[in-house]
Parts: structure tokens; sequence; C-alpha cells
């Protein structure tokens, strides 16, 4: 029966990759015991998205084998590294950045850091915005420093499950950088390669705004899996988000998707939804590029901030903090996919299971 069951679970195809799970690799363990089968499906991203869709396919497909009477189906997962891992113990290495300021591309950064770990991954969130860290302050770690470990490398801080290095946590509170590109650069690579980062499946770079100095040499330095655009929808931000994306295109950098920040606010006493920068602008980018969610203006996110506690964690609830965790897992889904598309043609056909 077991051979049966593993012929139906060949018929349950990936949602996003089209392929079937058996030949995905996705399949780790099958057995049946009294008409009831149980069904290990290993995961391609702990946040993965489209979970439950998964879930229900495989309870459908085997159910429809003759003499189940029964399906239990748990779930593991392991985020794939890609053809060239960026860094020694790091997966991926996930740009998230704007073409200005002002449109909320920390908040995200940080809210997308702790979904991704809230959810079962390990994630690391590096503050490049070096002339205006917020990171440390959003995450309630405003006034720790940074230590050296005994191999004398940055000990990254820890909070709410996630691994971060800011500037804010090196320079005294309130003092301005009058640095010149190549100090950035230093910075950057001190940042990536003098940290003892650890064994992550994402690290998260929240950018300065625009296409300048830490943009490039991020670019140059390691191997990135992909970019974010954070934009708002009205056209001036817009114009921008366009200047971000053609800045990545010529770094070769792909653009996994857009989230289109302060998309509406949901008045509290009447519920009523206002548009009150528009709506649905991001869409103008362009169709190429997949538009990971729309994150309405909620104060929540603003106070939970402030605070330094993530909208993800402290009001899980909120229309706000779903709308950052569902584009958290669509990112992690994007990065999935590319992931897997490079190592296709090397999958067995069959896998073998215990």
């Amino acid at each position: 029966m077991r051979e049966a069951v593993m012929a139906a679970l060949s018929t349950v195809n990936d949602p996003e990759l089209h392929r079937d799970l058996v030949s995905l690799g996705m399949i780790e363990q099958v057995s049946v015991e009294a008409g009831v089968a149980s069904v290990k499906v290993n995961l391609t991203t702990p946040a993965c998205p489209l979970k439950g869709k998964i879930e229900g396919d495989v309870r459908e497909a085997v159910m429809a084998v003759p003499g189940v009477t029964g399906v239990n189906v748990t779930f593991g997962a392991m985020v794939r590294p890609p053809a060239q891992p960026a860094l020694p113990g790091v997966k991926h290495v996930l740009l998230i950045g704007s073409g200005k300021g002002g449109v909320g591309k920390s908040s995200v950064s940080v809210n997308v850091a702790a979904s991704l770990a809230r959810d079962g991954a390990r994630v690391g969130l590096l503050d490049a915005d070096v002339y205006g860290p917020s990171v440390a302050h959003m995450m309630g770690q405003g006034g720790a420093k940074v230590t050296a470990n005994a191999e004398r490398k940055m000990q990254p801080i820890e909070a709410h499950g996630v691994k971060f290095v800011s500037m804010a946590n090196l320079s005294p509170a309130g003092q301005a950088l009058v640095w010149r590109g190549p100090m950035l650069h230093s910075a950057v690579q001190q940042f990536l390669k003098d940290a003892a980062w650890g064994e992550l499946d994402y690290l998260i770079v929240d950018l300065p705004p625009g296409t300048g100095d830490v943009q490039l040499s991020l670019t140059q330095t390691i191997q990135v899996t992909g970019a974010v655009i954070v934009t708002t929808p009205q056209d001036v931000a817009l114009i921008d988000a366009a200047r971000a994306i053609d800045m990545f295109r010529k770094a070769s950098v792909p653009v996994l998707g857009v989230v289109e920040n302060m998309s509406y606010f949901v008045a509290p006493d009447t519920g009523h939804t206002y548009d009150l920068f528009g709506r649905g602008g991001s869409r103008k980018l362009g169709e190429e590029y997949l538009l990971l969610g729309e994150v309405p203006i909620d104060i929540d996110v603003r106070q939970d901030s402030d605070r330094g506690t993530p909208a993800v964690l402290a009001h899980p609830e909120s229309v706000a903090a779903q709308a950052l965790i569902q584009v958290a897992r669509n990112l992690a889904g994007q990065v999935s996919v590319r992931a897997l598309s490079q190592s296709l043609a090397e999958l067995p056909d069959q896998l073998t299971v215990v």
C-alpha cells in the first residue's frame, strides 16, 4: 500500500514549481498502518506561503487510494541553498531597498525578518543604512553594543529570534557619520565578512534609500539571491522605485517582488477604507514584478516600532501584521522557486523513502 500512496503523491504538484512532490524530493517519509497513512512533507522553507494548499492536496490524493481510511500529514522544512551560497553558512542574502526615503523600508525589513524567524527560519538582519540606522531601535536594542567573540569577530545582537548588526550599536547615539564611499565600502565589508553570523537561511539587508555606494558595494561583493523594492502607491514614489529597479537590473540582481507600503487606511471607528496615497500604483512598475503584498497604514506598526517589538509579534492578528506576514511568506516562496529552479535538472526522478 505504501507504493500506492507514493504513486498518489506523485500526482500532487508544488503550487509554485508545478512539479510533483516526489520528484522534487519533498516527501521525506511514508508509512501505512491499519489503513492510516502517515506522510511527512519536507517544505522548501518554514515560511511556505502555500502550506495549507499542499496539505489539502496531499490529503485528497492519499484518501483516494483504496484501503486508506485516514491521513496524517506532518511537515519539516529545509531552505535549499542557491548554486553559489552568498557567504559561509549563509544561504540567501536578500536586499530590501527603495528609490527614496520615507516609504517604510526599515519597518518592512524588520517585520519580514521577524516573521521569517517566527515561522522557524534562521534569520539575520543587516542594517546597511549607515547614515540613518533605525533597525536597532525597532528591535528594542538601541542601547546595546556590539561585542567581539573569541575569534575577534563581531557578535551580532539577538532579539526576537533574529541576529542583527547596526551602526547604531557601534557609534554614539546621535552622532552623524560623515563618510565617503571608501569608508562605506569598508563598513559594509566588515558587516558581511567580519560578523559571526553563524548558520542562516536568510540574511535580510536593509539598504539605505536611493542607488548609492552601499548598494554598489553589496552587489559587487557577494552573490545576492534577490532584491525587494518597497514603495508607496503615489507616482512620485514610483518614479524613484523604477530607478531602484533599474539599478538592480544593471547589477544583475533579480528583483523578487515589490511591496506596496501605506497602501490604504482603514478607519478604526467606521471600518471605512481610504486610499490616502492612491492604491495599486505599484502595478505601474510592470507586470513582470510580483506584488508581494499591500500593507496598510496602521498605528500599531508605528507604535510597535517605537517600542522595539515588530508588529508581526506584538499584534500578529492586525490587518497590517497579517499583510507583512504574507509579504515574508511570499518572499520566502520566491526564494525557494529560484533556488529549486536552478537544480531541477539535477533532482532524481524518484525519492527513496523510509
